[in-house]
């Protein structure tokens, strides 16, 4: 369980939200602070004030998987199985592990035919993959993922998105302007002014979204 209390931080100020396992989506209009509750929640940021626990521990003690917006802008290394293995190195794990568990992640992935591959000659959606595998490849008990949605086609998308829902995660959250995405999650946030405009279950955020741009174009028309 996520817990936010009195939180501030830049234009966000959240007195409470809590966050249960399953998948979160994040949604409100640009510059409510959707990426900045993000970095927050993934230990990258720290609040100016209040806090932001993970089973009563802060995020930065906690093994948290992060995705960027922009993926390829956060890789360390040129060669895909160097960029995907490098958080277990850092980490001075054994050889042995290294391996099977970075061969385990890429067959999760589909993508052992990327290991000898150059990072900059990959297309966004592999680089996509790749940033995920890396993030999943240390068994993160939270996976944040930004927006890793908005350069992609429909396709590669849903593709993407299936992975992760079929990846045994305890919590992942992300954020998406896709409301059809957001409607098969377990739990939606919707942030509007830095603040929490509606949380709950998909029915009761979009319930309240009806009259908006952010109500699911397949929801539109029933009862």
């Amino acid at each position: 369980m996520i817990l936010i209390q009195n939180l501030r931080y830049r234009t966000l100020a959240i007195g409470h939200l809590s966050i249960g396992p399953g998948m979160t989506t994040i949604i409100g209009p640009n510059g409510s602070g959707k990426t900045s509750l993000l970095r927050l929640l993934a230990g990258i940021a720290v609040p100016e004030s209040g806090s932001v626990l993970i089973d009563g521990i802060p995020p930065r003690d906690t093994e948290i998987g992060w995705v960027n917006e922009f993926p390829d802008r956060n890789m360390l290394f040129g060669r895909v199985y160097d960029e995907i293995t490098s958080p277990l190195r850092f980490r001075h794990m054994p050889d042995g592990q290294i391996t099977e568990r970075t061969e385990s992640v890429m067959d999760a992935l589909g993508i052992r035919s990327l290991r000898n591959r150059l990072v900059e000659e990959l297309s966004g959606g592999e680089k996509v993959l790749v940033a995920l595998a890396a993030a999943l490849v240390v068994r993160p008990l939270i996976l944040i993922i930004d927006e890793y949605d908005s350069h992609l086609d429909g396709n590669r998308t849903e593709e993407i998105g299936q992975l992760i829902r079929q990846n045994p995660i305890p919590s992942v959250i992300h954020c998406t302007q896709d409301m059809e995405a957001a409607a098969r999650s377990d739990q939606v946030i919707f942030l509007q002014d830095g603040g929490v405009g509606h949380a709950g279950d998909p029915v009761q955020v979009f319930s309240s979204l009806k009259d908006t741009a952010f109500f699911p174009l397949s929801w539109r028309g029933k009862p």
